[in-house]
């Protein structure tokens, strides 16, 4: 199916899309700060400058969209337009996701990844179950945890 605009106002699109302060980034920065956590932003100081940085947990909170970090749910389908360049962006996304995982597990913190498909879609969670998950994650530890949309029904 051939695109419905331009390929310089599907560009000029594209490149809107924002990397920080997305909805469901603001949603759970929200929802957690009414819960009463503190948190610092964007931490340049971490490998991938995670979202949410909790440094009295020595945690970090990532707030993944699906298709930019190539998750298989039903928000991710690989473009039909310059399936070349998308498949190397996003493989090279994966790759950065691991070795910034690697990174920050290594100097002793712990990582929470929150994918879009948890927030939205069909395969969507309450957001009080989200946020229950979160905070228990935050209080009682765990090294790596993940929380994702529920199974397709």
């Amino acid at each position: 199916m051939a695109d419905i605009v331009s390929p310089e106002t599907r560009s000029r699109m594209m490149s809107g899309i924002r990397g920080k302060d997305t909805k469901p980034e603001l949603v759970i920065r929200k929802a957690l700060h009414r819960q009463g956590f503190r948190y610092r932003l964007h931490a340049k100081d971490l490998p991938g400058k995670p979202d949410l940085v909790f440094p009295q947990y020595q945690a970090v909170i990532l707030i993944n969209g699906c298709f930019w970090h190539g998750h298989s749910c039903h928000l991710f389908k690989w473009p039909a337009t310059r399936r070349e360049f998308w498949k190397k962006k996003i493989m090279r996304n994966r790759e950065k996701d691991t070795e910034n995982l690697e990174a920050i597990k290594s100097i002793g913190w712990r990582v929470l990844t929150i994918r879009e498909c948890a927030l939205k879609g069909r395969t969507h969670r309450p957001l009080k179950e989200i946020i229950r998950k979160a905070t228990s994650w935050l209080k009682t530890g765990g090294n790596i945890c993940v929380i994702e949309g529920l199974n397709d029904p």
